[in-house]
């Protein structure tokens, strides 16, 4: 492959973006977290799957104090993707799920924010507020699934709308998030409902799946003892599941490190192209922006974005 002198100036422009993305999202905390954005788009023509006969009561709200003061979501009756489109997108796509321990969606830190950093590099960045098991849905476990694998085959359907290649169509997820990436990367073909329209005649499976302070195994998510085996997603895991790439804090008390390191233990025993990284310090829920530029963890955006490029070229 050559690389002029156009090519390297361009790589060290988004090396300078990602760089300064902590910086200028802290400056921005309070802008730009509107929910759902401008444009976006439902899941389900009518009632989403496993409806119970009284919907769960959105309620969108601006929890936690300032620095970490941000936009939180339960109550998701109606799961939507959030569109946010890159100025000069390059075909590559993420589908971010944020985490929140299936008890809220923290859609600003793991959604919008994913969305700040990645667009600039030419990523077209899809949110999913997805429906949370504990909301009185039937047969709950499968629900975020169900969002998922909706979501990926609405994307493809429409590719050519959005200006993205099917083919490099990722998903990356965080914490309770983290599962659900990592159960779409290992389970994208699960029968977990109906066929709606044509669209879901398409292909669920991501190109490469972002495991970011990640819950890997259904027990610890609670899902039920009929479930877990089925969300224990490291278990899950063949020669044919699409590349992991992982980062995770060394000091994080909510996910012990032992989680990412099962699945990537698994990775290689399936020889899945796996990438990982393990930080000393960043604790939990640092998303793409709250750690200082000091530490070496707020750099797994520009880790990530280098290995998603690598990834794709190889095929």
């Amino acid at each position: 492959m050559r690389i002029d002198r156009r090519t390297m100036m361009g790589a060290s422009a988004g090396l300078a973006t990602l760089a300064a993305a902590p910086r200028a999202l802290a400056q921005e905390a309070a802008r730009d977290t509107a929910w759902p954005p401008a444009e976006s788009f439902r899941l389900w023509p009518q009632q989403p799957p496993n409806a119970p006969r009284r919907l769960p009561t959105p309620d969108n709200r601006m929890e936690g104090a300032a620095p970490r003061r941000e936009l939180h979501l339960r109550g998701v009756a109606e799961p939507v993707v959030g569109v946010y489109r890159a100025a000069q997108p390059d075909g590559r796509a993420l589908l971010s799920m944020p985490g929140g321990g299936y008890r809220f969606l923290s859609v600003e830190n793991e959604g919008i924010n994913v969305a700040k950093v990645f667009t600039p590099l030419g990523v077209t960045v899809f949110v999913l507020a997805y429906r949370l098991p504990g909301e009185g849905w039937l047969e709950s476990e499968d629900v975020p699934l169900q969002d998922a694998q909706r979501a990926m085959r609405l994307i493809r359907a429409g590719a050519a709308r959005y200006g993205v290649d099917p083919a490099k169509l990722g998903t990356i997820g965080f914490s309770a998030g983290g599962l659900l990436a990592a159960s779409l990367a290992t389970a994208s073909m699960d029968p977990v409902y109906d066929r709606v329209d044509a669209a879901d005649a398409g292909d669920a499976r991501p190109a490469f799946a972002g495991l970011v302070y990640p819950v890997i195994t259904g027990d610890r998510m609670r899902v039920g003892a009929r479930a877990a085996a089925r969300f224990d997603t490291n278990r899950r895991v063949r020669r044919d599941t699409p590349p992991i790439f992982i980062a995770h804090a060394l000091d994080d008390t909510t996910v012990p490190v032992s989680e990412p390191l099962a699945m990537l233990t698994a990775c290689q025993a399936a020889q899945v192209p796996v990438e990982a990284h393990f930080f000393q310090e960043g604790g939990h829920g640092f998303g793409p922006a709250y750690l200082p530029p000091a530490l070496p963890g707020s750099h797994w955006p520009q880790l990530f974005d280098a290995w998603t490029s690598r990834v794709l070229t190889r095929g």
